[in-house]
C-alpha cells in the first residue's frame, strides 16, 4: 500500500501486526535511511536486527520469509533490514507476502525505483505492506531537517547556520546529520544540557579547513590502494588527527558516486553521468572517480554509506574505540574495492 509520510512514520514508531514490510525508496536515500532509525527505536534496544542485501536474497528467495518467521535465539524481539534492494528481490518479496506467518517486521531501503518496478509494484498492491518515495528536500526543507537533528540532541541551531549547513552538505540528509553530529559532540550538548550552536564552532569543524588533506586517503579507499591507504593512515596518525575527521570527506565521495552511479545505470552512459555532476566532480579527479564509479555498484556504495555512518556513531562512544572501528571499516571498503578493481 502507499503511504504518506505521517503514516510511515506511526508505522514504524508502533509497527503494527498487520505490516510485514516497509519499502523505502526514492532519490533521498539518506532520508529514507533516517526513517528506517525510526523502526530502530520503535523495536528497542534489545530487539535482534538481521541485516540481507539483494544479492543475498537473489540467491536465497526463501531467506527472507524464513527471518521473518524465526524466533530471536535470545527471546528479544527481532526485525530485518534489507539494503540495496531491487528487483532481483521481488521473488523473496513475494514469497514473504504469501507465507502463513511472518511476526518480524521487514524493513527495505531500495534507493531509486521505476514506476515498472516488479518490486514496488508488489509492495504498492499488498495490503500487508507500506510503500512511500523519498524526495530530495528543497533548501527550506532542509534547513528545518538540520534544525530538527539539532533539537533532538540538545543543539540550538539558528537559522542562518543550518543555512550554512545545508550549503556544506549540498542538501544530502546524511551529510548534513554528520556536520550537526559533530557540533553536538564539540559543544557538548544533550537533551539534559541543551546549548547554542556557534558560528566558531561550526568553522572549527569545517571539513573545508585546508590544514587536513584527506583527498589521497579518500581516493585510496574508495579506490582500492591498500598500499596507499596505509601509508595515509599512517601520515595522518603522526599530524594527530582524529580518525572521526575522515569520515565526512569519504562520506561525501561515496554519496556522490551513488549519484552519479545511478544516473549512469539509468542511462548507460559514464562519461555523461560524471559530466551530469558538474562542480561536484573536481577537474583534476574526474579520472578517479569515473573508475571509482565504474568499481562500485549501488548496492556495494549503499553498503559503503552505512558502514561510514556507523562508523562515525561509534566515534562518540570514546576516542580509541572509535578510532579502531573507523579503521576496521576503512580497511573493509577498501578490501572491497581492491576485489572489483581485479
Amino acid at each position: 500500500m502507499k503511504a504518506n509520510r505521517g503514516q510511515m512514520e506511526r508505522a514504524l514508531d508502533t509497527p503494527p501486526a498487520d505490516i510485514r514490510f516497509f519499502l523505502l525508496y526514492g532519490p533521498d536515500e539518506a532520508g529514507s535511511a533516517a526513517l528506517a532509525k525510526r523502526l530502530e527505536r520503535g523495536m528497542g534496544p534489545q530487539a535482534e536486527r538481521v541485516d540481507l542485501d539483494g544479492a543475498t536474497l537473489k540467491d536465497d528467495p526463501a531467506r527472507l520469509a524464513d527471518e521473518a518467521a524465526s524466533f530471536s535465539m535470545f527471546g528479544d524481539r527481532r526485525w530485518v533490514r534489507i539494503t540495496g534492494m531491487g528487483d532481483e528481490s521481488a521473488p523473496a518479496l513475494a514469497a514473504l507476502l504469501e507465507a502463513e506467518a511472518a511476526g518480524n517486521p521487514v524493513i527495505a531501503l531500495a534507493g531509486a525505483l521505476k514506476p515498472t518496478s516488479k518490486l514496488l509494484k508488489l509492495a504498492l498492491d499488498h495490503k500487508a505492506a507500506l510503500a512511500l518515495i523519498s524526495y530530495q528536500p528543497d533548501a527550506r526543507e532542509a534547513e528545518q531537517i538540520a534544525i530538527g537533528i539539532a533539537r533532538e540532541g540538545g543543539l540550538r541551531l539558528p537559522t542562518e547556520l543550518a543555512r550554512r549547513i545545508v550549503d556544506l552538505a549540498n542538501g544530502d540528509r546524511a551529510l548534513m546529520a554528520g556536520e550537526v553530529e559533530k557540533l553536538i559532540l564539540y559543544l557538548d550538548a544533550a537533551p539534559e544540557r541543551p546549548c547554542e550552536a556557534t558560528a566558531e564552532a561550526l568553522e572549527a569543524l569545517s571539513a573545508d579547513n585546508p590544514d587536513t588533506e584527506i583527498g589521497p586517503l579518500v581516493n585510496a579507499v574508495l579506490g582500492g590502494d591498500l598500499k596507499a591507504m596505509h601509508k595515509e593512515l599512517q601520515r595522518l596518525a603522526e599530524t594527530g588527527a582524529a580518525m572521526a575527521s575522515v569520515i565526512r570527506p569519504l562520506l561525501t565521495r561515496a554519496v556522490l558516486i551513488a549519484h552519479i552511479r545511478a544516473d549512469f545505470d539509468a542511462s548507460g552512459r559514464l562519461e555523461g553521468a560524471v559530466e551530469a555532476a558538474g562542480k561536484a566532480v573536481f577537474w583534476k579527479e574526474k579520472g578517479l572517480v569515473t573508475r571509482q564509479v565504474r568499481q562500485w555498484d549501488a548496492a556495494g556504495v549503499a553498503r559503503v554509506i552505512q558502514r561510514l555512518l556507523d562508523a562515525e556513531r561509534a566515534t562518540r562512544s570514546g576516542r580509541g574505540t572509535g578510532d579502531l572501528m573507523v579503521r576496521q571499516e576503512l580497511l573493509t571498503i577498501a578490501r572491497q574495492a581492491a576485489r572489483e578493481r581485479a
